[in-house]
């Protein structure tokens, strides 16, 4: 299987390197927006290369783009394009009503009409995408180029240049075990940043080299409660995290009361520095996982698809700290990192893994007391943490899909 980075190099340019650069990101933006109003208004039926024979000439003429450049910027709108026409299909709208023979509207048993939904396409789009950032993306040895200097060759409107750059965190990634692919330009706060695509090949995950399941639910209390096969648990507690997040939002509430430009500005700056240290901490946590069960490792992890953390009555007030922690984001991190430390992480159903008495097998929704984060069954008599058994039930999911189960999941008698 390919497992595929996004690395993060931070550019050091002279003044002048750096004008070169925004001159390049600003005409390249210019360009994705002609490009862009062109493949709306011939309502999305162009290909790549019906778009090169329309344009690529007039986008090297007017916008003075180098040949890659030239063929970047259409490769740059048609995956745009591909990427809202794949968040749309995710949505739908009603397209009717379901008829019988007669072509009267099939009724429920409500006696309501039983309406038709169809996904989204790109005609429901108003307009054509807009490029808003100055951007450019670069092609690996045609647009930027390693040096053995330690350098780093980009092309811009005119001649190469040679800048200086810092590898922090992302070095190990630099070798020729990494396919290096195209990279993204852009500008963070005054700063310029390289962002390479890499891909490394790694073998495909075989169950019979597992040594170790884990069974990990996800939470609040607890971001991540989990369990192996030696019985042993491991907490990573969301209390400071929480209360962080809350400082974070007492902050914004006052920004949004004063409503002057500058706190809006502030405001956005909040936002994006609150995105950034939740990802961080989504890293430390995979990383703590993966360095603390090893290698050959299954992570198990339920299906969390359409599941919000609210299983309590919460008030108004705490309901953004209580529902929005990025949990898809901390599975992205762990299955990269599984993944290069030999091993892998599945999703199973999580229908009933807080319900179930990992013991007797009993299921019932009332032993697991939310009040005082305990599970009582009165089966058997078991008391846990009713974390730690919703990580037990996962784990023996894990287990299963171990010894050959393909979709492993439990049911209710």
């Amino acid at each position: 299987m390919n497992i595929g980075l996004s690395l993060k190099l931070k550019l050091k340019v002279t003044s002048d390197q750096a004008e070169r650069l925004k001159t390049l990101m600003m005409i390249y933006r210019n360009a994705c927006n002609e490009v862009s109003h062109y493949y709306f208004d011939h309502h999305f039926r162009l290909n790549q290369v019906q778009l090169h024979d329309r344009l690529y000439n007039k986008l090297r003429r007017d916008y003075a783009l180098k040949s890659q450049a030239a063929q970047s910027v259409l490769l740059t709108v048609l995956a745009r394009y591909r990427s809202v026409r794949t968040q749309l299909s995710h949505e739908r709208v009603q397209n009717g009503w379901k008829l019988n023979t007669n072509g009267n509207p099939l009724l429920d048993t409500k006696g309501h009409p039983i309406p038709v939904f169809t996904c989204k396409t790109l005609d429901h789009l108003w307009k054509p995408i807009q490029f808003a950032r100055p951007q450019a993306d670069l092609v690996f040895n045609r647009d930027y180029s390693f040096l053995s200097d330690g350098t780093l060759s980009l092309n811009t409107m005119g001649k190469r240049i040679k800048v200086s750059y810092s590898t922090k965190g992302f070095k190990q990634y630099l070798n020729q075990d990494w396919k290096l692919g195209t990279a993204k330009l852009v500008q963070r706060r005054g700063k310029f940043f390289l962002h390479i695509g890499a891909t490394k090949e790694v073998p495909d995950f075989e169950t019979q080299n597992v040594k170790h399941v884990a069974g990990l639910d996800r939470g609040l209390r607890f971001l991540v409660t989990g369990y192996d096969e030696k019985g042993k648990t491991l907490f990573i507690n969301g209390k400071e995290i929480m209360h962080t997040r809350s400082k974070y939002k007492k902050l914004r509430g006052q920004l949004q009361a004063k409503g002057t430009y500058s706190a809006k500005r502030r405001l956005r700056k909040i936002g994006q520095r609150e995105k950034r240290w939740m990802a961080d901490i989504n890293h430390q946590i995979s990383k703590a996982l993966v360095a603390h069960y090893g290698a050959n490792t299954l992570f198990t992890l339920e299906d969390l698809t359409g599941v919000r953390f609210a299983t309590e009555k919460v008030s108004k007030d705490r309901r953004y700290e209580q529902v929005s922690w990025a949990f898809y984001q901390l599975e992205q991190f762990l299955t990269y990192k599984a993944r290069l430390n030999q091993s892998e992480v599945i999703k199973v159903d999580a229908h009933y893994t807080s319900q179930r008495c990992p013991k007797c097998g009993k299921i019932n929704k009332d032993h697991r007391r939310h009040e005082t984060h305990e599970y009582v069954c009165e089966n058997c008599g078991t008391r846990s943490n009713d974390d730690r058994i919703g990580a037990m039930n996962i784990q023996l999911l894990g287990t299963q899909y171990v010894s050959g189960v393909a979709a492993p999941h439990f049911e209710k008698d």
